[in-house]
């Protein structure tokens, strides 16, 4: 297993960042794989693949570029720097078209864990790479990005408040596929049999994306770690399945609300999640907070937080083991 040491302050001093380019990298990946992992990526995926495959059997060098990039075990460093947060995709994606050729062709040899293929010994390798991150972030992320954004930002609010609850512990072994928190200062970032990294005293940075399943680490020198995981399901799209007994008793809609309220979410972000009205979900968070199953679990910002109550989690734990479920 991969895991990096890493120091209390360290980890007191990181945090949370959005990224356009890694969101559309995970896009990329997804496109690649054609592997949904529920019905809003199958979606996606029946708008935006035809075009991709159509795009990159027109351009062999950089189909192969994207196929060596993603490797076996390891991803090339050069498409995933580590972000510095408040970027522009333009921003991130301009560092990436600044990589040195010769650095770009030894990251592939990396991730291909052997010698570089003859089509790929050239010296535009970051251009081509630059130019298909650009052409996924226009045709098939910019159009959502708003949406994306205002998911991503309800997973860090609930990831934030989930470290003033339990602690930074409970949210590493949840973050993503293969981390963990192995106790002293050790966190486990992969599954991968790897070297381990001293990090103490560099910035560390966690950044969420909306494709599910997906996660990866990067980081710039010894200065900046960044570990990219997938968002809460729910948020995300999976469907949060409503047990049917909860529904019968709330109500499907309100029902939803209580079950995504097993992590803090605000007004607006319960409102992007759900696809119900303002209106709809203030009216159902009232009915929730007076019956006692939800309460305010603090602020994030100008943004009120809610959360289930210890009754809430009870009702909703009991319903979930009725067998049955609507999504």
């Amino acid at each position: 297993m991969g895991w990096w040491q890493i120091s209390a302050d360290t980890l007191a001093g990181s945090r949370f960042v959005l990224s356009p380019l890694a969101e559309t990298f995970a896009a990329l990946r997804l496109l690649e794989s054609a592997r949904p992992s529920h019905p809003g990526e199958r979606e996606w995926l029946a708008a935006h693949l035809p075009a991709h495959r159509a795009r990159l059997a027109a351009d062999p060098v950089t189909a192969l570029l994207v196929r060596s990039a993603l490797g076996t075990v390891w991803i090339a460093d050069f498409l995933t720097g580590a972000p510095r947060g408040g970027e522009t995709f333009e921003e991130e994606v301009e560092r990436v078209r600044a990589v040195p050729p010769a650095t770009a062709r030894a990251h592939l040899r990396v991730s291909l864990r052997g010698p570089l293929p003859a089509l790929l010994e050239r010296e535009d390798l970051p251009d081509r790479a630059a130019g298909l991150l650009t052409g996924v972030w226009r045709e098939a992320v910019s159009p959502y990005w708003a949406r994306r954004r205002r998911i991503l930002q309800a997973d860090v609010l609930a990831r934030v408040a989930q470290v003033g609850r339990g602690g930074w512990a409970t949210v590493l072994d949840a973050l993503g596929p293969g981390t963990r928190w192995l106790g002293e200062n050790r966190f486990q970032v992969n599954a991968h049999e790897l070297p381990p990294r001293e990090i103490s005293g560099a910035e560390l940075l966690f950044v969420p994306v909306t494709t599910q399943g997906v996660g990866w680490v990067s980081w710039e020198g010894t200065a900046r770690y960044a570990v990219v995981y997938p968002c809460t399901g729910a948020l995300a799209g999976v469907p949060a399945a409503v047990p049917a007994s909860l529904g019968a008793l709330l109500g499907d809609a309100r029902a939803r609300v209580l079950v995504l309220l097993g992590s803090p979410m605000s007004t607006s972000h319960l409102v992007a999640v759900t696809g119900q009205r303002l209106g709809s979900v203030g009216r159902h968070l009232r009915v929730l907070r007076d019956a006692g199953l939800v309460e305010r679990a603090g602020r994030a910002g100008r943004s009120v937080l809610y959360a289930r109550t210890p009754a809430g989690e009870v009702l909703a734990e009991a319903a979930r083991g009725d067998g049955a479920a609507r999504s």
